[in-house]
């Protein structure tokens, strides 16, 4: 099952860009804004569970420099495939390691820029209603969807959607829900339907689920050894420009860490 009324997706040959200037710090709606006319400065390309922080290190930046910085938040992978498709983008920031991984074998990326930037951890949420705390159970989950659903990021394209089908397996319990499932095409859509109390339970990142906590509740914590680690790999276009460049180094040292640390993030490059 898929939920409408929220991020579209992005066909091929679309850019979409979403300027900072125009953003609010915190929306849990993931819909880009139209393009804007950007004369300056340089584009980046990343992770849905980035917006909040990344949109409060880019304003940041814009006061530091003067420079523009144009951002498209969406799930990994079709992120990547519309860099493949000729994307005029600078810095691309993933979820995971293999859409960068698929970037890379394309040599469209520059390796000696790659970073492990960031850790997130994964969660599951109910809204503020539901309960306080469930167990990671096939019994205990299903027992609270009743005839619900739980919403996760699709794994064949959402990066949380394959830690979460991964760690559900993990634990037992994906045989139990995978055909009562509201499939979002980013972890801020899954957020939503959660948020919104279209769904009883959802699978998302500790950051997401910090950012809607006046709307959600988190009521359980994936064990570490349950999935993949979540790292957030950012590296350079091979065609980015030089700002773009001088960006990442500022984002990645001690002035950029502490916006994603506020959002809960792990941030490893740090100096």
């Amino acid at each position: 099952m898929r939920l409408s009324g929220f991020l579209p997706g992005f066909p091929r040959g679309v850019f979409l860009a979403l300027t900072l200037a125009a953003s609010p710090a915190l929306a849990l709606d993931p819909t880009p804004a139209a393009p804007a006319a950007q004369t300056s400065g340089f584009t980046i390309f990343a992770a849905a569970s980035l917006k909040n922080a990344l949109t409060e290190a880019s304003a940041a930046w814009k006061v530091k420099t003067g420079e523009d910085i144009a951002i498209s938040y969406a799930a990994s992978f079709p992120l990547a495939r519309q860099i493949e498709a000729g994307a005029p983008v600078d810095i691309f920031i993933g979820a995971d390691e293999e859409s960068m991984d698929y970037l890379a074998g394309k040599k469209l990326v520059k390796p000696e820029s790659r970073k492990d930037f960031l850790s997130n951890d994964l969660v599951l949420i109910a809204p503020t209603g539901g309960p306080d705390k469930v167990d990671l159970t096939a019994a205990a989950v299903t027992g609270v969807l009743k005839d619900g659903r739980l919403a996760l990021g699709d794994p064949s394209s959402v990066p949380a959607g394959k830690y979460g089908q991964a760690a559900l397996t993990k634990l037992g319990i994906w045989d139990a829900v995978k055909d009562h499932l509201a499939l979002a095409d980013s972890v801020r859509s899954a957020l939503l339907y959660v948020s919104r109390g279209e769904t009883p339970l959802g699978v998302v990142y500790l950051t997401d689920a910090k950012a809607a906590a006046k709307e959600t509740r988190i009521v359980a914590t994936f064990p570490e050894a349950s999935h993949a680690p979540i790292r957030y790999p950012i590296a350079l276009t091979a065609t980015a420009k030089a700002p773009a460049g001088k960006f990442l180094g500022w984002l990645l040292g001690p002035e950029g860490a502490p916006f994603f640390k506020r959002q809960g993030f792990g941030v490893l490059t740090a100096k």
